[in-house]
């Protein structure tokens, strides 16, 4: 690749590939599709070549179907075939011609021999082309040809049959011995494989030695991969607990956000938030678990709080991990006017010990809705009941005193009544699954 071709250099993706297609289909050439692209000449004339396909239309011709020898117009063999009988007709005329005959030689198009290498931008009809050999680019075809390479040449292992047999002759007894791979890589070094790879190999089953084989690693048990955390790492830039820390945001008064997800069965989860100052506990029922569904939150409690700056007020900064469902926080920060509205902070992953506060209420609300629950049948209104009920229940931090209470004394019944929160009388709270029993 050229230095002096601005660009980032990258695969070639379905809409570059869409382009050349049409570009040949143009006429244009290799040197100025990769003029357009950023791409060196050889790179795009290296893509054609490879990904170009046969075309279906693979007969000459009208008047010549059947015969592709380049010596068709001045042939007069007859008998070729050699058969018991004599026949007066020319070979090149019958349609076993290109079969039989030793001195066959098949006519190829410039086009196809050298660059663009297809059939693409030929003003040639193809009923009129007498070439049999014909090719053709298609991004689509090409895009999925690339991908298919790419995830091949990603699996499988880099060793010959000899090599293995050498590897399993020097690993098979050692492991039998109660060696450990880690020993027998630092004891075997001319073997040139990392301790990684060893236990990859064992696991794949590419050698004699099994999992089983070994001693510790049939206790262990699988490691658990989490599917649901955002991939998009850019968006942790000035957004980590780190920076949470450095901007003293800790002390401001920060509310803490999460999600309580339903067994398999339902789409449903709840949306919940916890103010450490009050200890106050707010939920609303999301029917999707999305980043979509999230905002139109963000947007009903801003449009219930009157306006923007009262959702500042009370939701300053917001601390939560790192799930899917948070994963465009630029509009959780930012009002659909284009206002600031809050600041998005993200634990760090494996860490949520840095929000213990709402993973403590969530125990809380597991009282009311037991893990293993499906959220098919739960509405708003249940949400709210659970929320209420967990608000007026006395904490030891607060001397006695409930969430509920020490809220409306710092937000008065203006803010309590745009969240929906109402006071419960001490001996009618319930914390048990009853609570939603109809």
């Amino acid at each position: 690749m050229s230095n002096l071709i601005p660009g980032n250099h990258k695969h070639l993706t379905l809409v570059d590939r869409s382009y050349i297609e049409e570009s040949l289909n143009e006429g244009k050439s290799f040197r100025a599709i990769s003029k357009y692209l950023c791409k060196d000449p050889s790179t795009i004339s290296d893509e054609v070549f490879k990904n170009r396909i046969t075309n279906s239309w693979n007969r000459g011709s009208f008047n010549n179907p059947y015969n592709f020898c380049i010596h068709r117009f001045r042939c007069r063999k007859t008998n070729a075939c050699k058969k018991l009988f004599l026949c007066d007709t020319l070979c090149r005329s019958c349609h076993i011609c290109n079969k039989v005959c030793e001195s066959f030689e098949l006519e190829q198009c410039r086009r196809i021999c050298k660059a663009p290498f297809v059939c693409n931008g030929c003003n040639t009809p193809r009923n009129k082309c007498p070439i049999s050999l014909k090719f053709d680019y298609n991004a689509i075809a090409a895009h999925r040809m690339y991908s298919e390479r790419l995830v091949s040449a990603r699996t499988g292992i880099c060793l010959s049959k000899k090599e293995l047999h050498a590897l399993d002759s020097v690993v098979k007894p050692l492991i039998l011995q109660g060696q450990s791979p880690y020993m027998i890589i630092a004891n075997h070094p001319e073997l040139g494989i990392s301790v990684n790879t060893l236990y990859n190999y064992i696991n794949q089953g590419v050698l004699l030695t099994r999992n089983v084989d070994l001693k510790r690693k049939v206790k262990f048990k699988p490691r658990k991969v989490h599917r649901t955390q955002i991939k998009n790492r850019e968006i942790f830039i000035g957004r980590t607990y780190k920076d949470f820390k450095e901007s003293l945001a800790d002390q401001l008064d920060f509310v803490e956000m999460d999600t309580v997800k339903s067994a398999k069965g339902s789409d449903k989860c709840i949306l919940t938030f916890y103010f450490p100052e009050t200890e106050l506990f707010f939920a609303h029922l999301l029917y999707r678990c999305t980043p979509g569904a999230v905002k139109a939150v963000f947007n009903k409690l801003e449009e219930s709080l009157g306006d923007a700056y009262d959702f500042a007020c009370l939701f300053p900064v917001i601390l939560t991990d790192r799930g899917v469902e948070f994963g465009d926080p630029d509009n959780l920060e930012t009002s659909a006017e284009g206002i600031s509205r809050t600041s998005v902070y993200y634990c760090d992953p494996m860490r949520s010990n840095q929000k213990g506060g709402i993973e403590n209420v969530h125990t809380m609300l597991r009282m009311i809705i037991p893990k293993g629950t499906v959220f098919t049948d739960l509405t708003q209104w249940d949400i709210r009941k659970c929320v209420d009920h967990v608000n007026n229940s006395p904490r030891k931090a607060l001397n006695g005193s409930t969430p509920y209470l020490e809220a409306y004394k710092l937000y008065g019944s203006e803010i309590m009544n745009a969240l929906q929160l109402r006071y419960v009388v001490p001996d009618e709270v319930v914390l048990t699954p009853k609570l939603l029993k109809r």
